[in-house]
């Protein structure tokens, strides 16, 4: 079994998460999702770095979509005791895991059963989301190691894009104003494209995260 699952937890922003094969193991790169929240909080996430201006309301209501581990929502609720956060997952079991480290944590966490946005009767401020985005033809995978982690948290149709898609359409409906996600660099300038039709602009990328803010006009 793979060694993570073996012991149970995996750090991930200073805090060890529950994990199972239920849920995604929290990668490294996925930690820049907390920094770009920050970022957009006003608040400082490198020590001795001048935070910038905030951009988010004072008590910010944050979704994580697809929360896994609820590694995401944990850690901004964690981080930000101010944000009103909720974290979503179409896997009951997942969000089995994501109740039990909210509880360990003493995280205070909504949690919504959903596809995407289907069943989040609210505009959130910012959507954050570690969607799957793998595409299982791209030639450098290590389909042996991946393999013991849930499939439905990995991959994902054309190309690994079928469900980042779907969110971006989805939140431009609602004209959700951040919208922030994770995926392979090499499918950045894809979802960058899309998302401009869908009236998101690209405030930055930083390693596997992309940030947007929906301009109505």
């Amino acid at each position: 079994m793979n060694v993570v699952y073996s012991r149970g937890y995996q750090n991930f922003y200073g805090r060890d998460f529950l994990v199972t094969p239920d849920v995604l193991i929290p990668r490294p790169e996925t930690e820049q999702i907390i920094d770009t929240v920050l970022d957009l909080a006003g608040k400082s996430y490198l020590p001795g770095v001048k935070p910038n201006p905030r951009v988010l309301p004072e008590k910010p209501i944050i979704l994580d979509v697809g929360t896994g581990s609820g590694c995401i929502a944990i850690t901004l609720a964690l981080e930000l005791p101010e944000a009103k956060i909720f974290a979503s997952d179409i896997s009951e079991a997942a969000l089995e895991i994501a109740k039990k480290n909210a509880s360990k944590l003493d995280a205070s966490i909504s949690f919504i059963i959903s596809h995407l946005l289907e069943k989040v009767n609210f505009t959130p401020d910012v959507v954050v989301a570690n969607l799957p985005y793998v595409d299982e033809s791209w030639d450098w995978l290590d389909k042996k190691t991946l393999s013991e982690e849930p499939a439905i948290a990995l991959y994902a149709e054309d190309h690994g894009l079928a469900l980042i898609k779907q969110l971006i359409d989805q939140a431009s409906n609602r004209q959700i104003k951040y919208l922030i996600l994770e995926a392979d660099p090499c499918q950045h300038d894809a979802i960058i494209n899309y998302s401009k039709a869908k009236k998101y602009t690209l405030l930055k990328t930083a390693g596997y995260i992309l940030s947007f803010e929906f301009q109505a006009i």
